[in-house]
């Protein structure tokens, strides 16, 4: 509705300029000169309708150009700290008061005049907005007397302070954890929400809730409880009282995969992504995004055993080799147990002879204690005697 309003307003102008266009042919006897001797009514009829028809033409693609260059200026803005912003500004206004005095001196001048000016200003302007932005030290050093400049002043020094080397020079973003989607429907974030280990502001992106609208709209019935089980999630987080839930609205017409869109959101804010995701874990490091994996934070929270302690386990399954049988600890460690497989189902004594870490977690590997003790010492293999100790 919005953009057939806009489309209609584009060729009204567009039908004005043919007018005003027509006007001034008439009013310089070009038609006549070039031996046209039409009634005005008609040239006006028809410089409107040829200009309206113009206007409507191009008025799509001029509205996809102007969204375009508006979401480009938005995805550059969001990245300038406010300070630059306001300095750039400040020294922009100074460049644009300064081109208007010397402006006035070269409109007299015969048709080359106003487009000396319009071109002074445009150079005075820009060149106000970079000196600004690189000075803005000393030009928010006249805003002191304004409450929310002096409070923040000791913010600015910091960030200053913080130049050494060559580090980033913008300020200190809000602490924010954006939230996928894989990690909602895990459950696990509300655990560690309330454990109070989290700081900061959890961040879920409108695009991110929108995925989760869709799971839980599936016709797939494990889809639609896993949907379900991410929104009962939110709700859970958004009513506990330990830290701040927020939904950020800003999304990126010009991508498709809520992946990237959870990339580019994390490099806009230069916050760091939550998620259990493997590939989203990858392809944020690769762009520079920090991850907070909570895969990673389990695997770090298990218990750490070392070869020669005694276990006890209870035998589940059997092994993919022969005779193996498999066991497994309260967090989900797998234990496999050699010669284990005539224990299944028992709960047997087992002395832990190696320890695999593997990117899918920890693996332990056992021998059950009855059957290294019932061996004579001179069959035993030096490993077995190693972890008896």
């Amino acid at each position: 509705m919005i953009r057939n309003l806009i489309r209609g307003i584009i060729t009204l102008l567009a039908g004005a300029l043919g007018f005003y266009l027509d006007y001034l042919f008439l009013k310089l006897n070009l038609l006549q000169s070039l031996g046209l001797n039409l009634s005005p009514v008609w040239t006006y009829a028809t410089m409107i309708v040829l200009f309206a028809i113009i206007g409507f033409l191009v008025a799509p693609v001029s509205i996809r150009s102007f969204l375009s260059l508006m979401r480009w200026m938005d995805s550059r803005l969001t990245r300038v700290p406010t300070h630059d912003l306001m300095s750039g500004a400040v020294g922009g206004i100074i460049g644009l008061i300064i081109s208007s005095l010397f402006s006035n001196s070269f409109v007299s001048v015969p048709f080359f005049g106003p487009i000396l000016a319009v071109l002074l200003s445009l150079f005075l302007g820009y060149l106000g907005l970079t000196i600004g932005m690189k000075r803005k030290e000393d030009v928010l050093g006249f805003l002191n007397f304004i409450p929310r400049f002096r409070d923040r002043g000791d913010k600015t020094d910091k960030a200053d302070k913080q130049k050494e080397g060559k580090t980033d020079t913008r300020l200190e973003s809000v602490n924010y954890k954006i939230l996928d989607t894989s990690v909602i429907i895990d459950g696990r974030i509300a655990d560690i929400v309330k454990t109070g280990f989290l700081e900061g502001i959890l961040l879920i992106p409108s695009f991110v809730l929108e995925e989760l609208r869709h799971i839980a709209d599936s016709s797939d019935l494990l889809k639609r409880n896993r949907g379900r089980r991410g929104l009962d999630i939110l709700n859970q987080i958004s009513k506990e009282t330990a830290i701040t839930v927020h939904i950020h609205e800003q999304d990126f017409d010009d991508i498709n995969e809520v992946d990237s869109k959870l990339v580019r959101l994390g490099q806009v804010l230069n916050s760091p992504l939550l998620t259990n995701d493997y590939n989203l874990n990858k392809v944020a490091e690769l762009q520079g995004v920090k991850v907070l994996n909570i895969n990673e934070l389990a695997n770090a929270l298990k218990p750490i055993v070392l070869p020669g302690e005694e276990m006890l386990v209870q035998v589940m399954k059997e092994g993919k080799e022969p005779g193996q049988g498999v066991a497994y600890l309260d967090d989900g460690t797998m234990i496999v147990v050699d010669s284990g497989r005539r224990y299944m189902g028992q709960t047997v004594s087992v002395l832990v002879t190696s320890v695999l870490q593997t990117a899918a977690g920890r693996m332990i590997f056992a021998k059950p204690k009855s059957s290294l003790e019932k061996k004579p010492m001179g069959l035993r293999s030096i490993d077995e005697v190693n972890a008896i100790g």
